[in-house]
């Protein structure tokens, strides 16, 4: 009999709770928290996968504060969510920077797909927003020493820009993107970088320091493309800048993954934020740099607090109508015990931001700090793993017994997928074989006879 219980909880009210997969009985126990709880028609429910949807309300941006008090160490989530729709007043002015491998890799079907993928982005950008250009191979060449306004000039001069590029040459991306990073920059614009290559570089882990160092200034999204991406390249660059990685590979799945593309970097919410905290004592803050807030991409913001909850967070940023503020009450949360997941969480973002994409260079004091956060919090690691072990014996009489335990196939899934029962007998090739063999040893046999008698 399958079952399978969990309780949903957030610092912002639940709009929409759904199963697509099960039936279910959902208790409400708050507007923020949820129990989820198989239905009593579903003992057999396990022969799929479990799929729980769920959307946050508000109409505008959203924040909310999550609290655990434990033995040893108490933690805290800040979430800030975008609205459930984004309209253009909602999106401050933007600056793109786009950073286009030029290399000789990318001749061919990755780079006519990056020349249709620019081509999209920057017809598609408003009149109150600026773009420039960086294009590498071994060296790097920038379209203007500052970015300029999206007027149909110079959307036209970047298009006929792109067009003319041919590829080859190395692949020197660390320089194109801090040659990015130095243009001139305005506070009132969200800056983001979109780096388009195949990824075929050596120096990866300088171009993963340098996101992560400059998250709070610039945003930074990959787009791999080719038939053999560096995904370690392309998922680390997007790990590094809290985004999600896109790759086309194939002709055909580049139109939509464009799309996608265009889609999630479009729309910044709230950029250049800031949180401050007043009487509420916290520490080992994750991430330490806070990235903007895009409409599908939520903030949040992990940490250890001290004393009491009391004091006041305050949230800053730019959102499309100016100066943004937003101030949260700590002593209004309560903290509870359905939050004791904050605690792995917290470990979790830590030991991800120390250990991913960084393997090879890691020092004693960074592996001594992954091997003591995963014993203080039971969580796997690269060094630690978990280990049982019985010392007490239960049943010292028992005898057990091996028995073949069958398991549900998959939802739609025919018993043909299982393949048939194993033949006791030869199968055809073998009897095909040892026949011969046989026909061999008695021509053999007669041919010697044959022979005596002769003789």
């Amino acid at each position: 009999v399958f079952n399978i219980a969990l309780c949903i909880s957030t610092c912002i009210a639940l709009k929409e709770l759904v199963c697509l997969s099960n039936e279910t009985e959902i208790l409400w126990e708050s507007k923020s928290v949820a129990r989820i709880l198989m239905a009593k028609s579903e003992k057999s429910g396990g022969n799929r996968d479990f799929i729980l949807n769920y959307r946050l309300a508000g109409k505008t941006i959203e924040s909310g504060l999550m609290l655990y008090s434990g033995e040893d160490e108490n933690f805290f989530l800040l979430m800030v969510q975008p609205p459930e729709r984004v309209k253009p007043a909602d999106i401050p002015p933007r600056e793109y920077i786009f950073v286009v491998d030029i290399s000789g890799s990318m001749h061919g079907f990755p780079l006519n797909t990056a020349k249709k993928l620019l081509k999209n982005l920057i017809e598609n950008l408003k009149e109150s927003d600026k773009f420039n250009v960086v294009l590498f191979a071994g060296g790097s060449r920038v379209m203007a020493p500052a970015s300029v306004p999206a007027s149909g000039k110079n959307i036209h001069s970047a298009i006929r820009l792109i067009d003319c590029q041919k590829g080859g040459g190395g692949t020197e991306l660390s320089s194109a993107l801090k040659k990015a990073l130095s243009l001139p920059s305005d506070e009132a614009y969200s800056r983001t970088i979109l780096i388009i290559t195949d990824g075929y570089i050596a120096a990866e882990k300088d171009v993963f320091h340098l996101i992560q160092q400059n998250l709070n200034r610039t945003n930074v999204f990959s787009f791999g493309i080719g038939s053999s991406v560096n995904r370690y390249l392309i998922e680390g660059m997007a790990r590094a800048g809290h985004g999600e990685p896109f790759v086309v590979t194939q002709p055909r799945e580049a139109r939509g993954a464009a799309e996608r593309f265009r889609n999630y970097v479009q729309s910044p919410v709230l950029t250049h934020i800031a949180v401050t905290y007043d009487g509420f004592e916290t520490y080992d803050m994750e991430p330490p740099v806070i990235p903007d807030l895009f409409a599908q991409r939520p903030v949040m913001v992990f940490g250890k607090w001290r004393g009491k909850p009391r004091g006041t967070i305050e949230l800053t940023g730019v959102d499309g109508s100016g100066d943004y503020l937003r101030t949260v009450n700590v002593s209004e949360t309560k903290p509870l015990e359905v939050n004791s997941a904050l605690r792995y969480l917290w470990a979790r973002t830590r030991i991800g931001r120390l250990s991913d994409f960084n393997f090879k260079d890691h020092t004693r004091e960074t592996n001594a700090q992954i091997t003591s956060l995963g014993l203080t919090y039971n969580l796997l690691t690269a060094n630690t793993s978990f280990v049982a072990v019985h010392e007490v014996v239960r049943n010292p009489e028992a005898q057990s017994q091996d028995v073949h335990q069958p398991l549900p196939l998959p939802l739609n899934v025919s018993n043909l997928a299982v393949g048939g029962s194993v033949s006791k007998v030869p199968e055809p090739e073998l009897c095909t074989v040892l026949v011969i063999a046989l026909l061999i040893l008695i021509m053999t046999i007669a041919h010697k006879k044959y022979v005596r008698s002769r003789a």
